[in-house]
């Protein structure tokens, strides 16, 4: 099945079940039950602002509420580009290079493994090696931030499980188009903004970035990733609502 096919499927799509703690969905498409994982955190409760001087934190402000007499109930958003679970395009890190709004909408709709690391600290190169990893695959992974509950945590962590450069060597090689990561960013903890090794080497070698997703309720396996951002002119991220669809 074409990714376009897949979309045009989802309009027909009827919800049966909804497992809260979980993040699961069952839906129905052309008379199969399919499963489908909401990855995405919670803006509101769960996201993390990060503490950089002049970056917008999440906010959310009635301008009329229905109940204090309104005749409609009319919000103002306030965020920056890398809020809550995002992905980041090259021009994040990388002079003169894409955006966004440069990428046709297919790349967000990707074929992706997810992977379970054991590993308390890094993401290693020898736990990529032998996973069989095809060209344009995105990988995402499971690590303790997922499952020790940090990925949901509004508070900003000091120690997370971080991609490796030798593990985002393998992701150049192979032809990964799409990595996640189930924390704020996939850099070793204890860096800054202006040192940042592993976006640079991801996203020059035109590897997205997916960010602060939740996987703790997703086994891993094979799946269809969809993590549509905002259609923003010249952004170099945007905020999405990443889901992963089973398909057999």
């Amino acid at each position: 099945m074409s990714s376009a096919q897949m979309v045009g499927c989802l309009w027909g799509t009827d919800r049966t079940a909804n497992e809260r703690g979980g993040q699961v969905n069952m839906v129905k498409i052309n008379g199969m039950h399919k499963k489908v994982y909401d990855i995405s955190i919670l803006l509101g409760t769960e996201q993390v602002d990060p503490p950089i001087p002049g970056v917008a934190p999440f906010s959310l402000k009635p301008v009329f509420s229905i109940k204090d007499g309104g005749a409609c109930h009319l919000s103002n958003l306030s965020l920056n580009c890398h809020t809550g679970t995002h992905i980041d395009a090259p021009a994040h890190f990388i002079a003169d290079s894409n955006t966004i709004d440069g990428y046709p909408v297919e790349r967000f709709i990707v074929p992706a493994q997810v992977v379970d690391i054991n590993d308390q600290v890094m993401i290693r190169r020898e736990d990529l090696e032998s996973l069989g990893i095809e060209k344009g695959e995105a990988l995402l992974f499971k690590t303790n931030n997922s499952k020790g509950g940090i990925s949901r945590s509004s508070e900003l962590q000091n120690d997370w499980v971080y991609l490796s450069a030798e593990a985002a060597d393998v992701c150049v090689e192979k032809g990964v188009s799409l990595i996640g990561i189930d924390y704020i960013a996939p850099e070793q903890p204890g860096g800054s903004i202006e040192h940042a090794p592993i976006h640079e080497k991801l996203l020059k070698n035109d590897i997205l970035i997916l960010e602060s997703i939740a996987l703790d309720a997703v086994p891993a396996g094979k799946y269809t990733l969809f993590c549509l951002p905002l259609k923003i002119k010249g952004a170099e991220a945007s905020p999405v609502r990443a889901i992963l669809m089973k398909w057999a």
